[in-house]
């Protein structure tokens, strides 16, 4: 006997389309029997952890037959201190990823929608449609713009109605590298009504270097329907041990740990971000690398007469003229991965991960041969 499982699963979820990462290095030497590859795919540091960060955890690898503590007591705290915000506005996620499920599991349902922006990280339709709510996507700045395609805070407004429970604003924004300006995001979120839940994305914060960029965390006294999340995964080289937080009002907290899965950072993690935080050096030289490479890509992009997306993230995208996902496959068999941005409804860009100058110059010299008449 059989049965067709599709028809048995709920509507957001039968229709979902997952989320889908960046090539393995791993699965590409498999397909194509290469080695020696190239993967600036996925905004990873290629510094890697900070050496702190290691040693913490090969120090916990020996306590690793006992269960996490499940509230993550000590992370909390050194991040409520870090942030100077009290422990109980603090949420853990497996990633900051996990935030942004609780958030659509706690607040949205069928008949509620959230909005977000048209090239905005594919996590947040995914999210919205797997509880059965509403996804409003707002049109983005035009290509014209000082941000082009990134968040047009008036048309976000716009979509916000009496059954709108979230907006999700991603500063700076993921595939683009786009960002809001201060004044402009803090009159965004006044203007919200009061039952609308603003949950800003700041994955990326620690990269980013423009004077007008805003640190969203220091509103949250001012707005209780402000969520921030944060990642380890990023900067600090984290990754692979998935652990990122949010931070938001008590009571918006409160509701977040109630979805939240018991145990969902493992002991290895929490140990490792409290390592990571207390190793400033590592986040500057990340820093610095980064900037050095944004400057390199973009100096290379000009000069071959090629336009990109301006970013203050830890990527750039660049618009390659023509189908990128053909130059995509091309690079591929040249050993290098970047990351084909069609899915975001940019089918001429291709988005690239900063690496070490090497590594960035591995993959210009890659798209000049790829790239050739």
């Amino acid at each position: 006997m059989s049965c067709d499982f599709l028809t048995l699963a709920v509507d957001g979820v039968r229709l979902l389309q997952p989320y889908e990462p960046g090539k393995p290095i791993e699965t590409l030497e498999r397909e194509l029997g290469i080695r020696d590859s190239l993967k600036l795919a996925s905004n990873e540091n290629p510094l890697g952890p900070s050496p702190l960060a290691m040693a913490a955890m090969q120090r916990q690898l020996g306590k690793i037959s006992v269960y996490p503590d499940g509230n993550g007591f000590a992370l909390k705290a050194v991040l409520a201190d870090y942030h100077r915000v009290g422990r109980e506005c603090v949420t853990l996620g497996n990633g900051s990823n996990e935030i942004l499920e609780l958030v659509a599991r706690a607040f949205l349902r069928p008949a509620l929608n959230a909005v977000f922006s048209r090239h905005a990280f594919a996590v947040y339709s995914i999210v919205v449609q797997a509880v059965g709510a509403t996804a409003r996507v707002a049109q983005p700045n035009a290509p014209e713009h000082a941000m082009p395609f990134g968040h047009n805070l008036q048309a976000l407004g716009k979509l916000v109605d009496g059954e709108t429970r979230v907006v999700f604003v991603a500063n700076p924004n993921n595939p683009t590298g786009t960002w809001i300006n201060g004044a402009q995001l803090r009159q965004f979120i006044r203007e919200l009504p009061a039952t609308t839940l603003v949950v800003v994305d700041e994955a990326y914060f620690e990269y980013v270097q423009a004077s007008d960029y805003p640190n969203a965390v220091a509103w949250l006294a001012e707005f209780p329907n402000l969520i921030v999340t944060r990642t380890f995964s990023k900067v600090y080289g984290l990754a692979g041990l998935r652990i990122g937080y949010g931070l938001s009002h008590p009571a918006v907290a409160d509701l977040l740990n109630r979805v939240r899965q018991p145990f969902n950072t493992s002991s290895v993690a929490q140990a490792a971000a409290l390592a990571a935080l207390d190793d400033a050096g590592h986040v500057a030289r990340s820093r610095e690398m980064n900037n050095a490479g944004l400057v390199q890509f973009a100096g290379a992009f000009e000069a071959r007469g090629l336009s990109f997306i301006p970013s203050v993230g830890n990527f750039i995208c660049v618009d390659v003229g023509r189908d990128a996902s053909a130059v995509y496959q091309a690079l591929l068999r040249e050993g290098v991965i970047v990351r084909p941005v069609a899915s975001y409804e940019l089918p001429e860009y291709l988005r690239v991960t900063i690496g070490r100058e090497d590594q960035n110059r591995r993959v210009i010299d890659a798209l000049d041969k790829v790239l050739s008449p």
